[in-house]
């Protein structure tokens, strides 16, 4: 939309969209033109086409490091090895890719779209035609219970309120009229003679004109921005890129050196030296690591879309919820119910407060001594007055109460129920309606009751109807009630007063006269918009996991900051304002982001500016939102959480996780999950590398002492993957470790291994390779074939690994409670033996991968090994946490 639109004049505005009357509208050919020029009323989003997603699941070091192998395998004619090494990368791909390509179809399926359709007037007539065929200077009508469908300058008002809380962040409707504005840069917010798209109508009508369509309307401008925003690769990722590429670098660095060493003393043929050279790279590879990581995180997805109510778009994401630091989010919808709530009734002699929340009228009104109060006539009449000064509307559908209109006058609704206990309305007859204007900010309605007596009721801003009763009764004590008004609001509390005077029967309309003369006041009520109960337990088992909880708000500073206290957002509550972001430095900018727990009156790029600034201070950050204004923040923060039922089709798009739920709670589940996934990828990781560098030291050894070489490539590739696609199961179903929230978020510069994990690697490594070359050596040397003894030796090292996994599964002793916390480990080993059982014996598995069958003295060789490393592992584990106790 154009900046000056909202400056133009009714006439100026349709010179400028070329309309001659406003009746009629645009003619067909004219709106054909704009169509063809302009395109469908749609937002675009950026999204990966399938084949470039399938292709990104090959850009990893350890990939293209296989890849070579296989083309040079394949060079040399050894076309099994290659095949079985190109069959590795492309199921390595097969897995990320099918995640990937599921969490986008999910969230295809929850994405709320704009209306299906849109009243129009076109060549002389009121039509409705579908929302993606308006066009710019079409003139729509707008009414209660519509979904703007484009950015509009108004012309035409009856009493139209627009609820934009999705684009601002403000959750009270927004009074709009056709009334000229003259400042320079109003805000969204100031724009009120302006109809944003995606916005809904909560009552009245009105009639615009359309001044933009599309990705050009306010949210598209949004949306642009969000295309713009660079996504940062997350925290695990970050940390398997370097250890990808450091373990790459140091296997191929150290193939080059063995092979010149080899070309040099003339050990092998070059063919056979450098088919053995291959061996080693792809034996030292651990080729596993990036199938066992989808096969964790894509577990660990699944299982939150399914119990959890959690669609996860990347793998990564829900990892990246177990590391952040911050969690950033909007108040809004997530935090709050975003349904008005009365909560206090303060009348002249007596106090109540209210149970329930939300819009459902189930509660009660409770004494100071909470105690249920019992009918009195001073109440019922408040409780009455309230209910009919107020034009929305409160149903019950699909097993939900939802209001149509105003929050604050559906709050009133659900207080009338839940005090009379019944959900009839008053038997009174709506004699005539003054909506609310803010120009004098009350409503009021003149009701018949079945006696016959007429009453008008009133109800509004507390200065007006506190001055009202002044008029009335000259004793009232205004400054008395001003106090109260005053000490409700310092609580975050919305405070309306609540009038009413009887009026003579020929009275059938209101004017500003009858109700200027005076009312008899009748009390205040104090509404808020309850935080979500959920929300609390949340925040609670968040801030004892080390992980701070930021609110960034559209409301202001004072609700926000009791919302804040309520929630118990943090022992201490700094409140700051968007425009008092604006005014600081970086520097100072950034401390201000730190140190204040609540932003308020923020602009979408107040939202993104602050999420940049606790990146740039080294936070891991998560953003939650539901709104418009919320994605660009989604898309730049480590972790974009949108919600799936409130939440915006741009929210939704610019996050990597949808909470189909809408429960700010689950975080606190994901955070955990997320913990533990990091933790048991970090355990399949530390299993993996011994191994790997295991079979590459044989192969290095052997190559250097001039010996034959116990493994082939296609038998290393059979330890690896096998054992990945089995044994590394078990990482997937073991849970969390003790105590796993009480620890502190991990730093987000470490790495991934620390010195002690390649201390243990090194020796672990060391170990299974001299189990293999000892038992190689003494089988060759006893007579047994090369065949069998290569046999008994990937035996060796598969029992190495079944038995060191043991150890790595928990920080626990072998002989605790943890050996049987994993019932899986047990059924996956027992799938392990048998295929290979099957490489032992099975003819065509002997031909593939050349082995041989093996006596019962093989396997009983095997399993010794297998005890050896575990008895050496465990050991050490006792040591460690011994030396950890007493550091």
């Amino acid at each position: 939309m154009f900046m000056k639109d909202f400056k133009l004049s009714e006439k100026e505005i349709q010179k400028k969209y070329q309309i001659k009357d406003i009746e009629s509208g645009l003619t067909s050919s004219q709106a054909s033109e704009r169509l063809a020029q302009n395109g469908p009323n749609e937002l675009q989003f950026k999204k990966d086409s399938k084949l470039k997603l399938f292709l990104r699941q090959f850009n990893n070091v350890i990939i293209y490091v296989l890849i070579l192998s296989a083309i040079l395998t394949l060079l040399m004619r050894h076309y099994s090895d290659s095949t079985i090494i190109a069959l590795v990368v492309l199921v390595n791909a097969i897995i990320g890719y099918y995640q990937e390509a599921n969490a986008s179809n999910a969230l295809e399926k929850i994405r709320s779209i704009l209306s299906t359709t849109s009243t129009v007037y076109r060549d002389g007539k009121r039509i409705d035609i579908p929302t993606k065929d308006i066009v710019v200077g079409d003139v729509v009508f707008l009414e209660a219970g519509d979904r703007v469908p484009a950015d509009l300058r108004l012309i035409d008002t009856d009493n139209l309120r627009i609820q934009e809380s999705a684009l601002t962040g403000e959750s009270d409707s927004i009074e709009k009229n056709a009334d000229v504005i003259t400042a320079d840069n109003p805000s969204l917010a100031e724009q009120t003679n302006v109809a944003f798209s995606y916005t809904s109508v909560t009552s009245g009508s009105g009639t615009g004109i359309v001044t933009a369509t599309g990705n050009d309307t306010e949210i598209g401008q949004i949306s642009k921005e969000v295309n713009n925003t660079t996504e940062r690769k997350t925290p695990l990722m970050n940390e398997l890129d370097q250890l990808g590429k450091w373990v790459s670098y140091v296997i191929m660095i150290a193939s080059v050196i063995l092979f010149l060493i080899g070309l040099y003393f003339e050990t092998y043929s070059v063919s056979v030296l450098a088919l053995a050279v291959v061996a080693m790279v792809v034996g030292s590879i651990p080729e596993g690591l990036p199938a066992t990581t989808s096969v964790v995180l894509s577990r660990g997805v699944s299982d939150m879309a399914k119990n959890k109510h959690t669609i996860v778009k990347s793998l990564p994401a829900v990892e990246t919820l177990g590391s952040v630091d911050v969690v950033a989010t909007d108040k809004t919808g997530t935090l709050t119910q975003n349904e008005m709530t009365a909560t206090d009734v303060l009348l002249p002699n007596a106090t109540y407060h209210v149970t329930g929340t939300g819009y459902q009228p189930e509660g009660q009104i409770l004494d100071d001594k909470d105690q249920p109060v019992v009918h009195n006539k001073a109440l019922d009449l408040f409780l009455e007055a309230g209910f009919e000064a107020n034009d929305t509307t409160l149903n019950h559908e699909d097993g939900k109460w939802e209001i149509n209109g105003e929050p604050t006058d559906g709050a009133f609704l659900t207080l009338y129920h839940k005090g009379m206990q019944t959900k009839a309305a008053p038997k009174n007859q709506e004699v005539d309606l003054l909506p609310f204007d803010s120009a004098f900010r009350y409503m009021g309605k003149v009701v018949q009751n079945e006696a016959g007596q007429k009453t008008l009721f009133v109800k509004g801003s507390p200065d007006k109807i506190l001055a009202l009763a002044k008029k009335t009764d000259a004793n009232f004590d205004i400054d008395a009630w001003e106090a109260k008004v005053h000490a409700l609001s310092k609580t975050g509390k919305r405070v309306i007063a609540v009038g009413y005077k009887p009026v003579a029967a020929d009275v059938n309309e209101i004017s500003h006269d009858l109700i200027n003369s005076g009312v008899q006041f009748l009390g205040l009520a104090g509404i808020i918009d309850p935080p979500r109960e959920e929300v609390v337990q949340a925040l609670k088992e968040m801030n004892a996991a080390g992980v701070e909880v930021k609110m960034i708000t559209g409301d202001n500073p004072v609700t926000a900051k009791a919302i804040g206290e309520k929630l118990g957002l943090a022992p201490t509550i700094h409140a700051i304002t968007g425009a008092e972001l604006d005014a600081l430095d970086e520097a100072a900018f950034t401390k201000a982001v730190l140190e204040n727990q609540v932003f308020a009156r923020t602009t979408p790029q107040n939202k993104l500016q602050i999420i940049k600034a606790l990146q740039a201070s080294g936070k891991v950050t998560a953003m939650t939102g539901d709104g418009i204004n919320d994605a660009p923040a989604l898309k730049r923060a480590d972790i974009g959480v949108a919600m799936g039922i409130k939440g915006t089709d741009v929210a939704k798009d610019s996050a990597d996780m949808v909470l189909t739920d809408d429960n700010f709670g689950t975080l606190s589940t994901a955070i955990r999950e997320g913990r533990r996934i990091y933790d048991n990828i970090k355990k399949s990781i530390q299993f993996l590398l011994p191994t790997s560098f295991a079979e590459g030291l044989i192969i290095a050894f052997t190559i250097l002492t001039k010996n034959d070489m116990p493994l082939n490539a296609t038998q290393l590739l059979w330890i690896n993957m096998v054992s990945a696609i089995t044994i590394q199961f078990a990482f997937i179903f073991e849970p969390a470790e003790k105590n796993i929230m009480d620890k502190k978020p991990r730093d987000n510069n470490s790495s991934l291994l620390g010195k002690g994990d390649m201390y243990r690697i090194a020796y672990i490594s060391s170990l299974m390779a001299i189990c293999g070359i000892v038992v190689f050596d003494l089988l060759t040397n006893s007579g047994w074939s090369v065949e069998v003894a290569s046999t008994v030796v990937v035996n060796v090292i598969v029992f190495g690994k079944i038995f060191y996994l043991f150890n790595i599964r928990t920080s626990e002793p072998l002989f605790s409670k943890a050996l049987f916390s994993n019932p899986a480990a047990f059924w996956i080993i027992g799938l392990m033996i048998l295929l290979q059982v099957l490489l032992t014996y099975v003819p065509f598995m002997q031909d593939a991968f050349k082995t041989a069958s093996i006596p019962a003295s093989g396997w009983i060789i095997s399993i010794i090994a297998g005890i050896v490393v575990l008895s050496v592992t465990e050991i050490d584990k006792i040591i460690s946490k011994r030396f950890a106790a007493n550091r």
